[in-house]
């Protein structure tokens, strides 16, 4: 057996992530206190809803992001600028206590999950279609003015047997893609890993733009539920 450096050694028996040089560090959670601000990151509020909770704490072994919907809706975004084909794959980790009932992907009622990972992309909206172009000035005329006009956003289905791409039930310039479904793995932490070329690929027909952001997310505002889920550390890595 190789032998591991001290901070490595201690990643795998902390749990903790182990970076490697050349990866971008989107959520360092893990060098966090628990009960401390989430630095470097802001609420992502979704219109009149009531913002769910986050907090830092600890479990299994390694700081994390608690977060907790009853009935409300918001997230935590990070903004950053970054080449999707410098750094093509997203890997994280993530648990969820529990799956929403009446939680169904392709319903607007049915629009809530106990965990999401959005990655947006910086997308100019002058290459939208016109109908397209006129929605997105109503929406800025609303006030609107964070629009992400493409965007990924990888979720903790509520169904069991979810696993294709599917247009947000509001929106088809968000992409629904499933990496769990159902109950099986709850109260169990997973590290996820996924080629963010392909899946905007197979979502929109193109390759990316360059991304312009991530965000973690716990929400039960359509179905009035509750969920809570942990999200672990978050890394932009080549393949």
């Amino acid at each position: 057996m190789p032998r591991l450096r001290p901070l490595a050694l201690a990643a795998l028996v902390l749990g903790l992530t182990a970076f490697a040089p050349g990866d971008y560090v989107v959520a360092s959670f893990s060098n966090m206190s628990p009960g401390g601000t989430i630095n470097g990151w802001e609420t992502m509020s979704l219109g009149d809803a009531p913002r769910s909770n986050y907090a830092l704490v600890r479990d299994g072994g390694s700081t994390v992001v608690k977060g907790q919907a009853d009935g409300s809706a918001s997230g935590l975004v990070r903004r950053i600028a970054i080449d999707a084909a410098r750094f093509p794959v997203l890997t994280w980790r993530w648990k969820a206590d529990n799956v929403i009932a009446g939680g169904d992907i392709r319903r607007r009622g049915g629009d809530d999950y106990p965990a999401r990972i959005y990655v947006t992309f910086d997308y100019d909206p002058g290459d939208l279609s016109f109908g397209d172009r006129l929605k997105y000035r109503a929406l800025r005329a609303l006030g609107y003015d964070d629009i992400p006009v493409r965007a990924l956003s990888y979720v903790w289905a509520n169904q069991s047997g979810e696993t294709a791409i599917v247009p947000n039930a509001f929106t088809d310039w968000v992409q629904m893609v499933p990496v769990r479904s159902g109950s099986a793995g709850l109260g169990e932490w997973h590290t996820e890993r996924r080629d963010l070329i392909r899946d905007y690929r197979a979502a929109f027909g193109e390759d990316p733009p360059p991304i312009s952001g991530v965000a973690i997310m716990t929400d039960a505002d359509n179905t009035g539920g509750a969920a809570t889920a942990y999200f672990g550390d978050i890394r932009l890595t080549t393949r």
